[in-house]
């Protein structure tokens, strides 16, 4: 009866090893949860019969029935399911009316979740079918800042949206939380002229990068996250800066692979972790190592140096 989580995985992916490391972390907080490692590859019969056809893939089960999936190295995202269907474990059913309503208010915050939202097949750097690729084509060739939802990855979503939106097919393009439409009524709006002042334009990587930087006085782009670092230098890094007591925000470099290839070129400083104090950039692990044994680390963080 409790929800059992498959990581369809591979030896050779990076990314599949960081999600183990997600994965771990679940387990301690879910000690409810039971979550299993598949090595995809080595059983073929197994990914077969789930179109299991990238790593990392997740798989979900309830009663041995599978009630979810989940593409891609998504962090974020997968511990959200794993919340979600853990906590709806342990309670008992409800009524339909109830369900009906949790998952409007799903779909409510889904659809606001981004000034621009596309509800496609598959994601913007692999579409899953034709009229999803052309949506992303259309709306990158237009310099359209959009957020995107595989449908794929649930079914709940999948089948609710349509009745929620009383619009019956896939992509569904979305802004301001408002339904635009599908495919045809982009194209028509690309063809009348519409669909830029419609849709939000995408933010310039220097311009997003620059805002990034300055978005606290302290900031430390790394791999993970303050609770969670996701590599040794991070973890030291991070060890450093508590032990000063300034007040610091982070950003994780592996949940944007953007922001992560473009600020090495941007700060022409190729490695990670890298620490900014009032948009300029201080250095990297060693150079804070250096900086605290010479007791010049504080009076850099404050900003006297």
């Amino acid at each position: 009866r409790s929800l059992v989580v498959v990581h369809f995985w591979a030896p050779w992916a990076p990314q599949c090893a960081q999600m183990n490391d997600v994965m771990a972390a679940l387990a301690k907080e879910h000690m409810e949860v039971m979550f299993v490692k598949l090595e995809a590859e080595a059983l073929p019969e197994v990914s077969e019969k789930y179109g299991i056809s990238s790593v990392p893939t997740f798989l979900f089960f309830k009663n041995s029935q599978k009630v979810d999936r989940l593409d891609g190295a998504h962090a974020p995202e997968l511990t959200k399911k794993v919340q979600r269907h853990a906590s709806s474990s342990s309670v008992s059913a409800g009524s339909n009316d109830s369900a009906k309503e949790d998952l409007n208010v799903r779909l409510k915050k889904l659809i606001n979740a981004a000034p621009c939202m596309l509800f496609m097949k598959g994601s913007p750097k692999e579409p899953r079918c034709g009229f999803s690729k052309q949506m992303v084509e259309i709306l990158n060739k237009h310099g359209i800042s959009f957020s995107s939802f595989d449908i794929f990855s649930d079914e709940e979503v999948r089948q609710g949206l349509k009745t929620y939106s009383n619009w019956p097919t896939y992509p569904q393009l979305y802004v301001a939380g408002e339904l635009i439409g599908g495919l045809d009524i982009v194209k028509e709006l690309e063809a009348s002229g519409e669909l830029d002042t419609v849709c939000p334009k995408a933010q310039k990587l220097e311009d997003r990068l620059k805002d990034l930087i300055n978005k606290a006085p302290v900031m430390l782009f790394m791999k993970g996250s303050k609770q969670v670092a996701k590599c040794g230098f991070s973890k030291q890094i991070i060890e450093i800066m508590n032990s000063t007591g300034i007040d610091y925000e982070t950003f994780d470099i592996l949940e944007d692979e953007e922001v992560r290839q473009g600020l090495k070129t941007y700060s022409n400083w190729p490695t990670y972790p890298q620490l900014y104090v009032k948009g300029e950039l201080v250095g990297g692990l060693d150079i804070i190592k250096e900086l605290k044994e010479t007791g010049e680390l504080l009076p850099v963080l404050k900003g006297e140096n």
